[in-house]
């Protein structure tokens, strides 16, 4: 391979890493990336990993406690032999084994009231995570609409942009023919500058809106990114109602459905602190042995190791009642906090409700409004169009200066600009509403 051929070679690999680097992304792969990737929403799933372990161990709970026990003790000088309780002052060694085993028969139904408020704070963590993984969707959509608007945008300044390019040149040949005055080509020019300068703005801007998409999505090794457009929803505004979105929202809105497996959860841990008030009952069982070395026998021979095992055995079995009577009113205290804190989760839930449906009143406004702003914006587009049509043929004629020309170009970029706006803030006030709805605008997996 001669230098040509290698740089020939490097150059189509080089073109091969910027193609996939530019590879287009859609609203879904940017979430779904974004629900896999972001640092914040596996912190969730650590909480809820733990909620699940806390509901299985308050499972196990309910199992007997077992517990094995072995010794082996070397005495010196002065001792008690563990035997015959005489005082000796010989070296021996001794060693003991036991095994016990307990379980709880009846604790106020203590336990069962925890395995059902573990169980109830299980979900409430599942509730939550998908709340969040609801709320990286809808701004990695914002983000998303960000860049579709600047993209917009950067169309319309750059048409501007040649309009007034070709009317800089139109002046440049008309005062060669002596039809214009050497003034209208400086003014043509501060025009051309002026409309070169907002282009190059809102390239920024829209860098400045891809870099928020790509930190949002914790996108590694990428400075840039591009998307494919979305397509508009459409969504009949004279069927919206606050009050019935709010009725599919109470029972959809993940964050609304945690709070109520909050407060259900504290009701059961108030349970558990009454559970305290109330006798418990344990029952018990065991075996035990110990081998000794100066257990003899009549001849002054150590009792070999096998025999005094069994010799030695001892067992025992036993019911345990224990009857609270006095704690330092601990117990009462306890109960009371719980009565305080189920009150504050009812608060909360009714605050996060009332939230809720705030919201929704003002997207429903918001929705109607912009229904009536994109129809009056698309007839001042046509109006604005003809208007600057007509200047520019004007323009041409001599008719115009170049700043009334320019006042009408500006005036036709305007209305471009605020109907893209309007679209583009329509179709997230859309997705909102119908993600408040429980329609399925999102790829996002339920945790029920």
């Amino acid at each position: 391979m001669n230098f040509i051929e290698g740089k020939l070679l490097l150059l189509f690999l080089f073109s091969c890493v910027v193609a996939n680097g530019q590879e287009n992304w859609t609203l879904e792969n940017c979430i779904s990336y974004a629900l896999e990737h972001n640092l914040t929403l596996l912190d969730y799933q650590y909480l809820e990993d733990s909620g699940k372990e806390n509901y299985n161990q308050a499972i196990r709970d309910m199992l007997p406690r077992v517990n094995g026990f072995g010794d082996y003790n070397i005495s010196y000088g002065r001792s008690t032999d563990p035997n015959t309780n005489d005082i000796i002052d010989t070296e021996f060694f001794s060693n003991g084994y036991s095994l016990n085993a307990s379980i709880d028969l009846f604790q106020g139904f203590q336990k069962v009231n925890t395995i059902k408020a573990s169980k109830l704070l299980l979900k409430a963590a599942q509730e939550t995570s998908q709340q969040q993984r609801f709320l990286m969707a809808l701004r990695i959509m914002t983000a998303y609409h960000d860049i579709q608007f600047y993209e917009g945008l950067l169309a319309i300044l750059k048409e501007q942009l040649a309009i007034s390019e070709d009317n800089f040149k139109l002046a440049n040949k008309q005062i060669e023919i002596g039809l214009k005055a050497k003034a209208d080509l400086y003014e043509a020019e501060s025009i051309l500058y002026t409309d070169q300068l907002n282009v190059t703005q809102n390239e920024n801007l829209l860098q400045a809106a891809k870099l928020t998409l790509i930190q949002e999505m914790n996108l590694e090794n990428a400075n840039t990114l591009q998307i494919n457009p979305l397509v508009p929803n459409t969504m009949a505004d004279n069927k919206l109602s606050a009050d019935s979105i709010y009725g599919l929202a109470k029972d959809f809105v993940p964050l609304l459905k945690a709070q109520r497996y909050r407060t259900e959860a504290v009701k059961k841990q108030l349970s558990v602190a009454r559970g305290a008030l109330y006798p418990s009952l344990s029952f018990a069982t065991g075996y035990g042995t110990g081998y000794y070395e100066t257990t003899r026998d009549t001849l002054g021979v150590t009792i070999p190791f096998k025999n005094q095992i069994q010799d030695n055995a001892s067992r025992y079995v036993g019911f345990s009642l224990n009857v609270p009577i006095f704690n330092a009113w601990s117990t009462r205290s306890a109960i009371k906090q719980r009565k305080i804190a189920l009150k504050r989760e009812e608060n909360n839930l009714e605050i996060q409700e009332q939230e809720i449906f705030k919201a929704i009143q003002q997207l429903v406004q918001e929705n109607k409004a912009l229904n009536v702003e994109l129809i009056q914006s698309e007839k001042q587009i046509m109006a604005q169009e003809q208007a600057f049509g007509v200047a520019q043929k004007k323009y041409e004629k001599g008719l115009f200066t170049i700043m009334e020309l320019n006042l009408a170009k500006s005036m036709y970029a305007t209305s471009q600009n605020k109907n893209l706006q309007v679209k583009l803030l329509l179709q997230i006030n859309q997705n909102t509403l119908a993600f408040y709805q429980g329609l399925p605008i999102f790829n996002i997996n339920s945790t029920n």
